[in-house]
């Protein structure tokens, strides 16, 4: 990329920089006549698209290697290591070649399947014996290894059918003999059992499919073009929207880690793409749903030759459980159009990916024509082309070309000219920097081990504390959610099941009020300024929302000093701070010149009298100044103390997850946070993190009680920047009865109950659905 943005000619680089949507028709026709005559430009191409070097396509002799690999490490007795190799094996293993490569196939699913069986994973057991009958469905180890998983699930009747399966395929006289000994077993174990045992799914929810019945309207609003409103009023904890994606792709990051069309966490037995290496998925739907696999239904008298009795077709079709997935015309599979055996799509980046994957769709269309011309109004989305840097636009440029010379590789039928299209995927990627939404997964890590099956916490002297995490694992556009607008402090909470984007109120909102989710940071997790500067980075506004226009005490105490006087509570502000604060200021000011403010106006807390009670004087709202007396403090001084105590709680934390933690790092920590206290007002929410570090830290070694105190010191400066029901303070509360927990404090009781209540108000009845944890709890 970088080699042919330094051979593109300054004049047409200054030509693009300058350039408006008017001219990108020209200015991308240019870049792409001149790329027609570069032989560097055909070079890059050629190594995308050229199945022969494509670093993602299938190869039989590295899946053989890898099987290999994976049965000596089951021969030794490393199980998550073999599953791990045959995994491998599995995404590297060509499909639907010929019957050796099936063979090879199911073979690595048996061997996967004995790995789980060994792990105790006998669910994950189960459907990889699935995978294996579904390609090689006489193959006797698979009902073999499906008959012990069912036993020791308890399922006592599909044991002995597997077994009786597996006792007519089994052709030694050894192997008969063990499978006669295990049915004998099977049939002494459930001897006055009814029925089979029920597992109970952790992760299911019977509110899945809870309805939406708001009203919503898209209206016209000043400054903000258009924007949604509620036609009726919306209670609080109701959920107002939910929508699938028009288009969406894993971030590269998490492509190792979750499912590549659903989003959600990998399973064990993950299941690879079919025809490429790039995507793993959670399941066989899934795969179908991004690639549109479609996999042939089997006809069972066939396969077994007459070698079974007609009793047990019916069980053997529901056993392997065949589905015979089948296009339709509104499905579009994604992935299809890049699993051609090259490896651009992981090359590229992801926006660029799924700028394709829009406009492919797009044209997969029935009704649609060839032109892409008509895509930005089927959008219907704003861009930010005008306000794109040089950089980014001459990027936006190449990468059109690079793209559409890709996309035509494998689809050039159904494509238009690159003539007529470059300049339409150019705007489609300034409608990704605007509107695309980050796809993400709420993680809970435990920093000293995981919560059981069962909900056991650890025991004394192993505490644990549950830190959750905000992953993001994937991109996607959607097309209704884009027009909800953003608010610093906003009334509504966005969330995502699986792909499916949801919008639920987290207030009342009267009818005719607009609806306003935020795009990034809200009131209470970044000062104004960098707030502001984060959304004209990505989004090209200035917020002008009651968060960033009106005075409110997060924005002055989330990042200030503290005064030099140890009795006065005023916030001392840094200069980019001031001249925001100045700004929302004036304006109070100017609607009443003489009002003196009052302390009910910017918070019901009584701190922020002490903050605000001389404010009034505004030439005394100076950087450097305690807002409340007017002392000056040496900012310069200060700002290198605070660096020193914040870069030893970075380095505290590298510690956490390797129990290295010492009396001496811990004792380093008590000095540190006296330290920031000594020179950061109450309220700054470095404080905060410094104190939710320490807790971690005194909890990695079993000091739960000094845990808990730093614990709750975290939250009581929170609960100020936030109002006591936010969902970060149901975050951190999570955290706090993690420790109480452990220690069997009985505050654990009122700490679960505000948790579920905070939970319950932002999630509804999908709460245990984002968080399954819940339940342990």
């Amino acid at each position: 990329m970088e080699k042919l943005k330094s051979l593109v000619p300054k004049a047409l680089k200054e030509t693009i920089a300058k350039g408006s949507v008017d001219d990108l028709h020209s200015t991308c026709s240019s870049l792409l006549h001149f790329f027609q005559h570069l032989s560097q430009f055909h070079q890059l191409v050629g190594d995308l698209t050229n199945p022969g070097i494509a670093l993602c396509k299938k190869d039989n002799n590295a899946a053989v290697e890898l099987k290999l690999k994976g049965n000596q490490c089951f021969s030794n007795g490393d199980y998550a290591s073999a599953v791990r190799f045959y995994s491998q094996a599995l995404r590297m293993a060509p499909s639907n070649i010929d019957d050796i490569d099936k063979d090879i196939i199911a073979t690595l699913y048996v061997n996967r399947a004995a790995c789980f069986h060994k792990m105790d994973l006998l669910k994950e057991c189960l459907r990889d014996c699935r995978r294996a009958l579904e390609k090689s469905p006489c193959h006797s180890k698979a009902w073999f290894r499906r008959g012990r998983a069912n036993a020791d699930l308890e399922n006592y009747g599909d044991a002995i059918r597997d077994f009786q399966i597996c006792l007519e395929l089994e052709m030694s006289s050894s192997g008969k003999r063990q499978i006669e000994c295990e049915l004998h077993s099977i049939l002494q174990q459930c001897k006055g059992t009814q029925g089979s045992a029920q597992n109970i799914d952790l992760h299911s929810s019977d509110s899945i499919n809870e309805p939406v019945q708001v009203k919503l309207q898209r209206v016209s609003i000043p400054r903000k073009g258009q924007g949604i409103v509620s036609g009726e009023d919306i209670a609080e904890s109701s959920l107002i929207h939910i929508e699938d994606p028009y288009a969406a792709i894993a971030l590269k990051h998490c492509r190792e880690t979750h499912c590549h069309f659903c989003f959600n966490e990998l399973p064990p037995d993950i299941i690879p793409c079919s025809s490429c290496t790039i995507p793993l998925y959670c399941s066989e739907k899934c795969q179908w749903q991004a690639g549109g696999v479609v996999v042939d239904n089997i006809q069972m008298n066939d396969i077994m030759h007459g070698r079974l009795s007609d009793d047990f077709e019916h069980y053997i079709s529901t056993a392997i459980s065949i589905n015979s997935y089948t296009s339709t015309s509104d499905h579009f599979a994604e992935h299809r159009h890049e699993c051609l055996g090259v490896h651009w799509p992981a090359v590229l980046p992801t926006d660029i990916v799924l700028a394709g994957r829009i406009l492919v769709k797009y044209l997969h269309q029935p009704k649609c024509n060839r032109n892409a011309s008509h895509l930005m109004e089927t959008l219907n989305l704003c861009h930010n082309y005008a306000h794109l840097p040089s950089e980014s636009r001459l990027e936006f440029h190449i990468y059109s070309i690079i793209l559409i010379y890709c996309l035509q590789h494998g689809w050039s039928s159904r494509l238009p000219l690159p003539e007529d299209s470059t300049s339409q995927i150019v705007l489609i990627l300034s409608q990704i920097r605007v509107n695309s939404i980050a796809v993400v997964r709420m993680k809970v890590v435990d920093t000293n081990g995981h919560l059981d099956q069962r909900s056991n916490f650890s025991s004394p002297g192993e505490a644990l504390t549950n830190v959750v995490e905000q992953v993001r694992v994937g991109q996607a556009i959607y097309l209704e959610g884009s027009f909800f607008n953003h608010s610093c402090i906003p009334n509504t909470h966005a969330y995502f099941l699986s792909r499916s984007l949801c919008i639920r109120a987290t207030e009342f909102v009267p009818a005719g009020c607009q609806v306003e989710i935020s795009y990034g940071s809200q009131v209470g997790q970044q000062n104004c300024p960098d707030r502001q500067k984060f959304l004209q980075d990505h989004y090209s506004f200035m917020c002008q929302c009651a968060g960033c226009s009106g005075l409110n005490l997060p924005d002055l105490v989330i990042s200030g000093y503290r005064c030099a006087k140890s009795n006065c509570f005023g916030v001392v502000l840094e200069k980019s701070t001031v001249n925001y604060e100045k700004q929302k200021l004036n304006s109070f000011l100017a609607v009443s010149p003489n009002r003196q403010i009052q302390a009910n106006e910017l918070s019901t807390d009584a701190l922020a009298h002490h903050v605000f009670k001389q404010i009034g004087a505004i030439n005394q709202f100076e950087p450097g100044y305690c807002s409340n007396c007017g002392s000056f403090i040496d900012m310069e001084n200060a700002s290198s103390e605070v660096s020193k105590a914040e870069n030893y709680f970075g380095r505290l934390q590298d510690p956490l997850s390797s129990d290295r933690v010492s009396s001496n790092i811990l004792s380093g920590g008590l000095k540190h946070i006296h330290l920031l206290r000594k020179h950061l007002h109450p309220l700054n929410k470095r404080i905060a993190e410094a104190e939710d570090t320490l807790a971690q830290a005194f909890s990695s070694v079993g000091k739960l009680k000094e845990a808990l105190h730093h614990c709750k010191l975290s939250i009581q400066i929170l609960e100020e920047l936030y109002n006591s029901n936010h969902i970060v303070i149901g975050n951190e509360l999570l955290k706090l009865a993690s420790i109480q927990k452990s220690i069997e404090e009985s505050l654990a009781v009122e700490s679960i109950r505000r948790v579920t209540a905070i939970f319950s108000r932002y999630y509804g009845s999908h709460m245990h659905i984002v968080y399954p944890h819940m339940r342990f709890m």
